[in-house]
């Protein structure tokens, strides 16, 4: 049975023009995403989002303005049954100095990423200036940077 996945991203800009982004380990597959993820029953879009950047990044946000929801068809990289509806706001913290980030894309320790089905994330900053849709690994989140690039609205 075909069941549809509904999933939140956020797209959070800090003062010195940097994106936040997640480098994961999933299932023995390197991805770089925005942070977020599937939304729980039960659960607003707003709501979950805010608590996908709490579980991610330790960090309280406010949900602002709604950016885009996928309007074409996605099927889920991870099960070929779902289709991916991904919905993108924007999010604003006070506090973007205490996340904790890496330098490197995929700066994971051996042991992180021994286990094929295992996981392991961490979240880096990536410069406007140095940002292209080629960064990111979801087909969704590739169209939401471009349309970001496009915007030119921070």
């Amino acid at each position: 049975m075909a069941l549809f996945n509904v999933r939140v991203y956020g797209l959070l800009i800090d003062d010195q023009e940097r994106l936040l982004v997640s480098d994961e380990f999933i299932r023995g597959s390197y991805i770089t995403k925005l942070p977020g993820g599937g939304l729980e029953i039960g659960e607003g879009t707003r709501d979950g989002l805010a608590r996908e950047f709490m579980e991610e990044a330790n960090l309280e946000v406010k949900v602002g303005e709604h950016f885009y929801t996928t309007d074409f068809f996605q099927i889920s990289a991870f099960n070929n049954t779902d289709q991916i509806i991904s919905i993108y706001y924007y999010v604003h913290a006070s506090n973007t100095n205490a996340v904790l980030t890496k330098e490197k894309a995929f700066d994971f320790l051996p042991e992180q990423v021994a286990d094929i089905k295992g996981t392991a994330e961490h979240l880096r900053w990536v410069s406007l200036s140095e940002l292209s849709e080629d960064k990111m690994t979801l087909p969704i989140d590739k169209v939401a940077i471009k349309m970001l690039l496009n915007k030119k609205r921070f």
